[in-house]
């Protein structure tokens, strides 16, 4: 644990990891079943003091519910996100509320501008907020001489941009999944890990091990690549020796199918006139439900997920894929028919970790492999602005200079609703919308180890490490491999 302290955000991280790691190991040794209830007891032994809840006991309990959601959770719900009730620690309900800072004024200036009649007084002149009556205005929060009135709101709430998530009427979040993109913010910002996202790792297991060593079928990892930007205690070269430990067969770049599809998308472009992004889940997915009269303009190219995936299993006829990235809404999109017969799995880079643990890998003493399918700018795709620089670099060179490219690059869900929003009423002033949930992009995915601008920069040097360095370049050379391949592989 010495060293995920290092390379987690937040011990709510830590933990989700420790789970993921014993399920593996168990799940390695063919005895996880007879395991499942004494794995609490593995991770809190006899003895332990409680160190985050009232008891032992109840600690175990939560550890016992995120033991299920790391076997798959309940199959009943489709919705990759879900809440932990026993764990979630009833935050203070969102919306204005009085501190004691209130000093109980004669103006009443709260109450006078107050649209609803919602404040009242009691005996010792100090305002209330009457939450049925409150329409979260933040008017009599301005009014307030004394900064007397502030806004609270749960974290999981604030970080849900589109108002997925609420209060349950035991005190606990609830997820409305008919709102819900899989985005996985919520589950990220919440300090007691009590929002997650429901794990695949021992389907992913199991087809390592009935693969017999890559004889009966081959396994590949498809990695994205924002995966420059995580295991900083490891170089990148050693990652991908790592997964070849764990029982890969190949390690692919998804930045190639980026690269595959930022050559069809610019074509898309200029064929339609407005286009957005495809390649963001949890974006595509806000506008089916959210905005689906803009569903038209959104790029009928799949997700490089998708695209590279194709593309194996076409050449690899009975093969696995595991697309292995930052992004939990990516465990929604694999489920969906027209990638299903592509993607045969979804992990994090933090179930990625826990891999690694579960076969006591030390990434740091590992030899280096190389990794250089794609381009430049297939692999900054991982970044807010990637995907724009790539589509221009693809009309560039495509011969499309005449077309004029003006992309609105949206990081974050809130933007994109702005840009959509303003396009469906035809007053964008733009003709490509870059579509990125995550605030900064797949950089600073739900399911990455670490967050934050480092990542970015991290993503630029990889992308000007490639050694293809144009996407035609990239695409020509992805064919010249296939001539070379004997046939039927």
């Amino acid at each position: 644990m010495e060293r995920q302290t290092k390379i987690f955000d937040t011990k709510t991280q830590m933990l989700k990891c420790s789970v993921l790691e014993k399920v593996a190991r168990h799940a390695w040794r063919d005895d996880l079943l007879e395991n499942i209830l004494s794995i609490p007891k593995e991770i809190i032994p006899a003895g332990s003091e409680p160190s985050m809840r009232c008891c032992v006991y109840k600690e175990r309990a939560i550890l016992a519910e995120r033991v299920h959601h790391a076997m798959g959770g309940d199959r009943s719900s489709r919705n990759v996100i879900s809440v932990i009730n026993i764990a979630c620690d009833d935050c203070p309900s969102s919306g204005y509320t009085v501190t004691d800072v209130c000093r109980g004024c004669l103006a009443h200036f709260c109450a006078e501008v107050c649209p609803r009649g919602a404040i009242s007084y009691d005996e010792q002149h100090k305002a209330h907020i009457d939450k049925e009556k409150c329409i979260n205005c933040g008017r009599c929060a301005q009014a307030c001489p004394y900064s007397a009135i502030i806004n609270r709101s749960r974290p999981c709430e604030d970080a849900c941009k589109i108002k997925a998530v609420s209060m349950a009427p035991d005190g606990s979040s609830k997820i409305d999944d008919e709102k819900c993109i899989a985005c996985g913010a919520c589950a990220y910002h919440c300090p007691f890990g009590a929002i997650t996202d429901k794990s695949f790792i021992i389907n992913v297991i199991d087809m390592i091990k009935k693969s017999e060593g890559n004889s009966k079928y081959k396994v590949f990892a498809v990695v994205a690549p924002a995966i420059a930007s995580q295991f900083s205690y490891a170089k990148i070269g050693q990652v991908i020796r790592g997964l070849k430990e764990l029982g890969f067969s190949e390690v692919v770049e998804v930045a190639l199918g980026a690269d595959i599809v930022a050559f069809e998308e610019c074509g898309e472009l200029v064929e339609k006139g407005m286009l957005t992004s495809s390649c963001c889940p949890a974006f595509v997915s806000y506008i089916e439900k959210h905005i689906p009269e803009m569903l038209s303009y959104v790029s009928h190219n799949p997700s490089p997920m998708g695209a590279i995936g194709k593309r194996l299993k076409t050449e690899n006829p009975g093969c696995k894929v595991v697309f292995i990235g930052p992004c939990t809404a990516k465990k929604m999109e694999f489920q969906k028919p027209e990638l299903r017969p592509f993607i045969d799995s979804v992990m994090t880079f933090e179930e990625l970790q826990a891999l690694f643990d579960s076969r006591d890998i030390d990434l740091a003493s590992l030899e280096e492999e190389p990794l250089d399918d794609a381009s430049g700018f297939g692999r900054i795709f991982a970044r807010s602005g990637g995907l724009s620089e790539a589509v221009a670099q693809g009309l560039k060179e495509r011969g499309f200079e005449d077309f004029e490219c003006r992309p609105v690059v949206c990081s974050g869900i809130a933007e994109c609703q702005k840009a959509l929003l303003l396009a469906s009423k035809g007053k964008l002033d733009g003709n490509f919308i870059e579509g990125m949930a995550c605030v900064g992009g797949c950089v600073n995915g739900a399911g990455c180890l670490n967050h934050g601008e480092k990542n970015r920069l991290s993503v630029d040097k990889h992308g000007a490490s490639a050694a293809k360095q144009s996407i035609c370049g990239s695409l020509e050379a992805l064919a010249a491999e296939r001539k070379k391949e004997p046939a039927g592989v």
